[in-house]
This record gives C-alpha cells, sequence and structure tokens, in this order.
C-alpha cells in the first residue's frame, strides 16, 4: 500500500492531491522550462483516514493554508528538483497531522503563592507612602 503512515493513521495515495508549478527563486535557464515546485493538496474534511477529534485539530492547525471547502494546501518549492520538493510537502503534511493528532497537554491549575501576594502589597503600600510624602502638608 502506497501513502502516508502517521501515528496511526494511514492516508492512502489517493486522497493526495498533487500539481506541479513553476517555482520562482534559483534554478538558472531551467526555472522556466521545469515545474519544479509542488502544490499537494489534502481533503481534510471529507478524508475517511482521519478520526474526528484529528480532523477538528487539524482544521484548526490549517489555517491560511485551509480552502473554505476544508481542503489543505501545501506549496513546497525549497529546492530545485522536483522529487525532493514532493517528499518535503509530504514531510510537512505528516508533521501537520502529527500535531493534530497529539492531545494537547493538560492544565494543572495553580494558585498564587501566599508570598508573592505579601510582596506586591508591601510593595503597593510603599509606593503609596512614598506618593503620599511628596504631597504637600495640609494647613488651616
Amino acid at each position: 500500500m502506497v501513502g502516508l503512515f502517521i501515528r496511526g493513521i494511514f492516508i492512502p495515495e489517493t486522497e493526495l492531491c498533487e500539481r506541479f508549478i513553476h517555482a520562482s527563486g534559483p534554478g538558472g535557464q531551467n526555472v522556466n522550462k521545469v515545474a519544479s515546485a509542488v502544490q499537494l493538496s489534502f481533503d481534510v474534511q471529507r478524508s475517511p483516514s482521519l478520526s474526528e477529534p484529528v480532523r477538528a485539530a487539524l482544521l484548526k492547525l490549517g489555517g491560511a493554508r485551509l480552502s473554505k471547502d476544508g481542503v489543505l494546501t501545501l506549496t513546497a518549492r525549497k529546492f530545485r528538483e522536483q522529487e525532493r520538493n514532493r517528499a518535503d510537502a509530504r514531510a510537512r503534511l505528516a508533521e501537520l497531522i502529527r500535531q493534530a493528532a497529539t492531545p494537547p497537554k493538560p492544565r494543572r491549575p495553580t494558585r498564587v503563592p501566599k508570598s508573592s501576594k505579601r510582596l506586591r502589597l508591601q510593595s503597593k503600600k510603599r509606593r503609596a507612602t512614598l506618593k503620599r510624602d511628596r504631597t504637600r502638608p495640609y494647613t488651616d
């Protein structure tokens, strides 16, 4: 089976759509002849390979790379060779899915220590006295 395997999630090759486009940047005379950049599209919204929690997390992580239809599009144009850009796009998609599949760390509620509260109040009192002493004394 060909596809991506990330943290127990298998995404078949049929769910990935690749387009090859002209890349800007280095490439010499080849830059106008060879379509070396890769646009990798993955339909997050309709993918049967993703569980609901992973899908929701991936939709949050997608940001500007997501279309209104829930299609995640990654563009890779870092390298001159098409194959390396293709591998880069797939690695970036795998990393996004890995992040989405990692459950968030639960927050442990903490309290402000009494010493911190005491120090804060003492410094406020000191500041108030300093400002009060600057004023003119009240005389009748």
